[in-house]
């Protein structure tokens, strides 16, 4: 057991880690409580707040284009995605939800480059408010594991 506690605590390293975030503004009170959570969280695991860069987009159908631009520069780790999309009346919620999630996943692959998706996708603002902490702390946590992950594998 003693090592799967070290590989844990390692993979949880965030020291020396470049991490990129981009969250859409659009519920903004949800994506600034997941932000705040995912910054926190990146400091707590290492990741020197100096090596955070954050940026905010419109809407989460504007968070790939913004990771594509970040991963462009190759100065990443791994990237987060942030944003908040509330099922309305309308089919706009699945046309935004899937082409966003649809679009950081597609980043990733052809970059190469972890990116964790915390677009929430939920039916209410309750439901928003409820995970807002919790999803920005995970991931900040995939973030880091992953890219450990990659560079592990590399």
């Amino acid at each position: 057991m003693q090592g799967a506690e070290k590989g844990t605590a390692e993979a949880l390293d965030g020291k020396k880690l470049h991490i990129g975030i981009v969250q859409a503004r659009f519920n903004e009170s949800i994506t600034n409580a997941l932000a705040d959570a995912c910054r926190k969280e990146l400091m707590a695991l290492g990741v020197r707040e100096k090596h955070i860069d954050h940026v905010t987009v419109p809407g989460a159908l504007e968070v790939p284009l913004a990771l594509q631009a970040m991963a462009e520069r190759d100065e990443y780790d791994a990237l987060i995605a942030l944003g908040c999309i509330i099922r309305g009346e309308t089919y706009h919620f699945e046309l935004v939800a899937n082409e966003s999630g649809a679009g950081v996943t597609r980043i990733g692959l052809d970059y190469k480059l972890p990116i964790a998706n915390a677009i929430l996708t939920t039916e209410n603002l309750e439901q928003a408010i409820a995970r807002q902490t919790e999803k920005g702390t995970d991931a900040a946590r995939v973030a880091v594991e992953m890219a450990r992950l990659v560079e592990n594998l590399a």
